[in-house]
This record gives C-alpha cells, sequence and structure tokens, in this order.
C-alpha cells in the first residue's frame, strides 16, 4: 500500500494576481475603468511620447547633439594659449595630473597645429582649420572650461551622454523625452544617425530604467555611409493601408487586455507603442529621409558634392529636416578625433570633415527661423594634452576642454571659461559634465532637480545630485 500523499502545490500570490483575484476582481477593475479613461487620464500609459509642458518658459524646442568622438583637441580648435606657441619643444614648465591616460609617452610642449585668428564681430578664437565654422563665430558660445571625471574613453563617453561613466544610465536624449515628450507623433522622439558603438556600446543611446519608448532610435552605426542611415523596412507594400489599421488595432486591444490582467508593464507598452510608431512613420519616415528634393545650392552648403564633406553634411542635413519636423532630440555624430598619433597630418582631415557641414546646419537653421529655438551642441567626451604623446599626437584631457553651443537662448559671440595658460587645467568659471546637463535641460524648460524618475528606492535624475546651471551664457 503506498502511503505517500500528494497535495496541490500552493504558490502564494503576488500583487498583481491578488488584484485579480481579491474582493471578487474589484481591483482589476478599477484598472480596466482607468484604461478606459479620456487619453488625458492615461496619456503617459497610451502614449510616453505625448508632448508635455515644461517647468518653465523654454528658450529652446529641441536639441541637435554633434558628437565628436574620440576627443577633440582644444589647442587646435578653439581655445588659443600663445605659450604653446612660444615653448614649442620645450619640456612643460608645470604639474601634470596625477591621473593620466598613457603618461610614460608625456613629451614636449605641442603648438597649435594651424594659426588662430579672432573673427566675426565678438573676436572669439578659432584656428585657421575651421574657416567655414570662423564665418559663424558670431553665432557661437564657446566654453573653455568643461571638465568631467573619466580619462578613458568609454567611462568619458557615457559620463557625457548619460551623467554617469560607469553604470547604465538613461541618456540625455532619453531624460529630454521623458520630460516633454516630442512634437511629432509619426517618427521617434529622439534620433541618433551613424552611431558609434566601439567605446561605450549602446548605453549611450539607452532609455535604462526609463520607460523603453525613450531610447534613442539608431539609424545605422559608425561604418554605416550617412547616405544609407535609414528606417528600415518603413513601408509595408504587400498590404492596404486599411488592413494595416485594423492589424495595429488588433494589437493595441490585446496588447491592453494584457495590460488588464497582469497590471502594469513598461517593456509591454512600449511595445504596443512602437507597432503604433511604426505603422504612423510609414506615412512621414520616408520622406523625411529624401534629400532629393532639397536645392543645388542647399546640397553644395552642406558638402554633399564632396567626399571629405559629405558623410557628416549628410547627416547635419537629416538633423535639420528632422528638427523642423518637431523630433525633440537628434544626434550627429563623427569620429577621427582620438588622434595619439599622426595629428599633424590627420587632425587636419577630420577638421575638414566637420567645418563645412556644421557651419552649413547653423547658417540653414538661421535662415529657417529655427536657431532661435533650436540647440545646437558640439564637441567630445574630453579634450588633449598640451604635450606630445609620442612623437605626433596627444593624449587624453578631461581637466580641461572646449565645448561649445548654438542658439537656443545661448549668448551669441561669447566666450565663457578658461584654462591655465598651456591649456592643461579648467580654472576659471568651470563647468562639469553635469553642469553642462543641467544647463541643456534649463534652455529646454526643464528644471534638473525636477526631472527624477523612481528606481531602486529613490529619485533619479540625469545630474544625480550634482549639477549647477550656468546662467553666464544664457541670453
Amino acid at each position: 500500500m503506498n502511503d505517500s500523499y500528494s497535495f496541490p502545490v500552493q504558490h502564494p500570490l503576488n500583487r498583481r494576481e491578488a488584484l485579480r483575484r481579491i474582493g471578487g476582481g474589484f481591483g482589476s477593475l478599477a484598472l480596466a475603468g482607468l484604461l478606459a479613461e479620456p487619453p488625458s487620464a492615461v496619456a503617459s500609459a497610451e502614449n510616453p511620447l505625448a508632448p508635455k509642458p515644461p517647468h518653465f518658459s523654454a528658450r529652446a524646442m529641441r536639441v541637435i547633439f554633434l558628437f565628436m568622438e574620440g576627443g577633440p583637441s582644444h589647442h587646435d580648435t578653439f581655445d588659443y594659449k600663445p605659450l604653446l606657441v612660444r615653448d614649442q619643444g620645450k619640456p612643460l614648465p608645470m604639474e601634470t595630473p596625477r591621473v593620466n591616460s598613457n603618461p610614460d609617452r608625456f613629451g614636449k610642449v605641442l603648438g597649435p597645429l594651424s594659426q588662430f585668428k579672432q573673427r566675426g564681430e565678438s573676436g572669439i578664437w578659432i584656428s585657421d582649420l575651421f574657416p567655414k565654422l570662423a564665418q559663424v563665430a558670431d553665432e557661437l558660445c564657446v566654453i573653455n572650461s568643461m571638465h568631467c571625471s573619466n580619462t578613458q574613453h568609454g567611462a568619458a563617453v557615457l559620463e557625457l551622454h548619460t551623467g554617469h561613466g560607469l553604470l547604465i544610465r538613461p541618456s540625455m536624449g532619453s531624460w529630454i523625452t521623458y520630460g516633454l515628450g516630442t512634437e511629432n507623433q509619426n517618427l521617434p522622439g529622439y534620433i541618433t544617425i551613424c552611431q558609434p558603438l566601439s567605446l561605450a556600446g549602446t548605453g549611450v543611446y539607452s532609455s535604462a530604467f526609463l520607460p523603453a519608448a525613450h531610447q534613442g532610435t539608431p539609424l545605422g552605426y559608425r561604418n554605416t555611409p550617412s547616405s544609407e542611415a535609414k528606417f528600415r523596412f518603413i513601408q509595408n507594400k504587400s498590404a492596404r493601408v486599411d488592413l494595416q489599421r485594423a492589424e495595429m488595432d488588433f494589437v493595441r486591444e490585446s496588447g491592453e487586455a494584457q495590460l488588464v490582467r497582469t497590471g502594469p508593464d513598461s517593456e509591454l507598452e512600449a511595445r504596443i507603442r512602437s507597432f503604433e510608431l511604426a505603422f504612423q512613420m510609414q506615412m512621414e519616415a520616408p520622406e523625411v529621409q529624401d534629400v532629393s528634393k532639397e536645392s543645388a545650392a542647399t546640397k553644395k552648403l552642406y558638402g554633399l558634392d564632396q567626399e571629405e564633406t559629405k558623410n557628416l553634411g549628410y547627416q547635419c542635413l537629416l538633423a535639420r529636416r528632422f528638427a523642423e519636423r518637431g523630433v525633440r532630440f537628434v544626434q550627429c555624430n563623427l569620429g577621427g578625433w582620438d588622434l595619439h598619433n599622426k595629428i599633424s597630418s590627420e587632425m587636419p582631415k577630420v577638421a575638414r570633415q566637420a567645418d563645412q557641414p556644421i557651419a552649413a546646419l547653423i547658417e540653414d537653421l538661421k535662415s529657417r527661423g529655427l536657431l532661435q529655438d533650436t540647440l545646437i551642441l558640439w564637441g567630445g567626451e574630453f579634450g588633449r594634452t598640451p604635450v606630445t604623446e609620442g612623437p605626433d599626437g596627444r593624449d587624453h584631457n578631461p581637466y580641461g576642454y572646449t565645448m561649445w553651443m548654438a542658439g537656443g537662448g545661448t549668448k551669441k559671440g561669447t566666450t565663457y571659461g578658461r584654462t591655465d595658460d598651456y591649456g592643461y587645467y579648467a580654472i576659471e568659471n568651470k563647468v562639469h559634465v553635469h553642469d553642462l546637463h543641467a544647463t541643456v535641460l534649463h534652455v529646454l524648460g526643464l528644471d534638473h532637480t525636477k526631472l527624477t524618475y523612481p528606481y531602486a528606492g529613490r529619485n533619479f535624475r540625469l545630474t544625480d545630485v550634482h549639477g549647477e546651471v550656468v546662467k553666464g551664457i544664457l541670453s
């Protein structure tokens, strides 16, 4: 005789299942009622990218971030130091930082690769490597006192994009669309074009713990020709639009029914939204990516007719087209600035790739009345040393470097902050990356201390517990 008995295994109820079962399911009915409320009552659940009001009056409506991957040398771009010219080839007469990328390879003082001149009515110092940008100098707000916390590329790239150099945190573009939504519901709110991944991975455009709808949409990666960086498979030519609409409605209704059964699920909600967005994009995405109808003069302005400039030129032209259609955050990417060697020959090449397209973007936005409410942000993850690394290069320098802004309520024709006489350390009106982030959010009408998201037991923000708005660069 078998004396063993079998009992049904009783699993403890989780909160979602308890909501569904206890009290005859009235908790679940309440959730169903909530989902049936008008769109305004559940806007964040139905469409997390719906436009949202800022905390206060905004100077800018959108951002175009020109990311110069690798760390441009400020000594050869926007931070003129006469002592580097005078002391070329001599030992650096100052103490170097304790933490460096390659301290054993430090050499002698290396002067700028080209002459600097004061440009425009404002007299901003710009290297001869950037003749086109020199012509729009009076639109720039140059910050010569940037500094960050990381000497290595991966961590510094993450810090610039997310505010943290080690842990995965939401990117700046994700925070901005979380705070403001986006103006055009037929396109993603955050787009990055030809995104480099080798230094920091997909974390640079990740939404991390924010709802997945706020993640950046990459159009191609580092080696993708920018003219081919497109939304793939965006049109379904095998099915009528009305049939696709019915299919999307079924997907949405099925997803909402699942939410009623299981409770809130940000990944499922984002998936529902992604199908809807993909359907809507069929109508607008192909047109916005088609630059063939741009005038010959516009194409020439951006340098699409030249091999050196067409890569970034196409990205910048796309950025303008996305911006004028209400995309909230667009990032263009150009590598080639990490010049540990051959800087004398390679720096002029990458400068030529960048100069004309970026100047064209500024001119084009201004001519269309868009520059005043579009913030352009230019820069890399750090700067370079004032001394040689090896025979012909510059090492990483996070202690003092340059970024610049244009438009979006920033002061035109302004140079803010200063590094020491050799350009090694930021010493006057220092601006940390956290301060930069606080300022970008501020011009968009967002208070960086109030733009928070609850996660892992506390409220997180882009600036973490740091950051001050740099009021000296605001008009």
